[in-house]
């Protein structure tokens, strides 16, 4: 198990970090293909690119509240 990634996800999820911007770092980590363009949100599109750089701190600002 990757403990790098399993951490960060425990992390963003314990911050209340917003869905979109978590489910798009995990398929950028994880070099998914990114959503379909209809499907696509800023948020999403923020974490796809942060999971790509595997930049562990940029969810902060997508923390809900």
């Amino acid at each position: 198990m990757n403990m790098e990634y399993y951490n960060a996800v425990v992390a963003m999820e314990k911050a209340g970090v917003d869905p979109e911007f978590l489910q798009g770092w995990q398929g950028g980590y994880l070099l998914n293909p990114m959503r379909e363009e209809q499907r696509l949100t800023e948020a999403y599109e923020a974490g796809y690119a942060a999971g790509q750089e595997k930049d562990m701190d940029a969810y902060k600002e997508w923390v809900k509240g």
